[in-house]
């Protein structure tokens, strides 16, 4: 039996459910039954029936899970996924703004940890963030953690004044727009798809900006056939399933996030044999961060 068919046959037995980021490995995309970005996994997270899901992304991911879901049982394959952006805000930073600020909503990314969304009034994905920005009634929008996508709202939302917070996502913000552009010279009928994350420098020169679905969706329907891919390669493996005629280039230094490709095959066979690594999110927590989260939902 190979791994695939024994994680489906354990799967069926346990009642399990495998909810899968496209930044993960491609052959566990392939054995999860939902794959998607943040918003449509937390999406799916608050309708699921199952008794045990099994999240192949990283911890806030199936921290988000667990507070949507806190009867069920939630496991990341491997404990060290991590997503270093997460961590890259000071509550008190927030306190002091709401303090120096009438007015202000902290709009929270939900790539941050669960305390912090305690401090928050809505949280966001790429997604959705413009939108509900824009349904907001306050004046003054303290995003966080991620700048760069703070700073893509901002200019999709000149009616609002943002404050910045100084996050990002390593893998984002450290890609290089003179490769980018590289690229642009070598397929020079290319278009440049990026992700929000993105430092500025590669979103001035990007065709199209959105969300991991949304650069999905874009090359699917698009009537171009190659793309500068200006996001994780984990993203390469759905846009080839969704558009096999195309040509997708990414960087000569690829964009991969080494905590995303711990969710492997063997660590989510692991988890469905051994119970793996047990999500728990303090209840008091869980009360108010789920909050913000709801909000989302609400007004996405």
């Amino acid at each position: 039996m190979t791994k695939q068919e024994e994680i489906l046959k354990l799967k069926t037995e346990k009642n399990a459910v495998i909810l899968a980021h496209y930044y993960a490995e491609g052959q566990v995309q392939d054995i999860a039954d939902y794959v998607g970005d943040s918003f449509y996994l937390s999406k799916v997270a608050a309708k699921l029936e199952s008794d045990i899901i099994i999240f192949a992304g990283v911890r806030f991911m199936a921290e988000c899970a667990k507070m949507l879901n806190p009867a069920k049982t939630v496991l990341l394959p491997d404990e060290r996924a991590d997503c270093f952006m997460a961590h890259m805000i000071d509550n008190e930073y927030i306190k002091q703004m709401r303090q120096q600020y009438d007015d202000l909503a902290v709009v929270c990314y939900i790539n941050s940890t669960t305390e912090t969304k305690t401090y928050a009034d809505v949280c966001v994905t790429s997604s959705n963030a413009v939108n509900i920005v824009k349904k907001l009634p306050q004046k003054n929008i303290l995003f966080i953690p991620d700048k760069n996508l703070g700073r893509y709202v901002a200019e999709k939302v000149p009616e609002k004044n943002f404050i910045f917070n100084d996050g990002f996502c390593p893998i984002h913000e450290h890609m290089r727009m003179e490769q980018i552009q590289e690229l642009k010279q070598e397929h020079p009928q290319a278009e440049i798809l990026a992700h929000p994350e993105c430092n500025e420098a590669i979103i001035k020169i990007a065709d199209y900006i959105g969300s991991t679905s949304g650069i999905i969706d874009y090359a699917a329907n698009s009537n171009k056939q190659e793309f500068i891919i200006a996001t994780e390669i984990g993203v390469k493996h759905k846009l080839e399933q969704d558009a096999l005629s195309n040509k997708f280039y990414f960087t000569a230094r690829v964009p991969k996030c080494l905590n995303m490709k711990l969710n492997t095959l063997e660590n989510v066979l692991q988890a469905l044999k051994n119970g793996g690594s047990g999500i728990e999110v303090d209840r008091e927590l869980a009360k108010q961060a789920v909050k913000p989260l709801e909000k989302m939902m609400e007004l996405a």
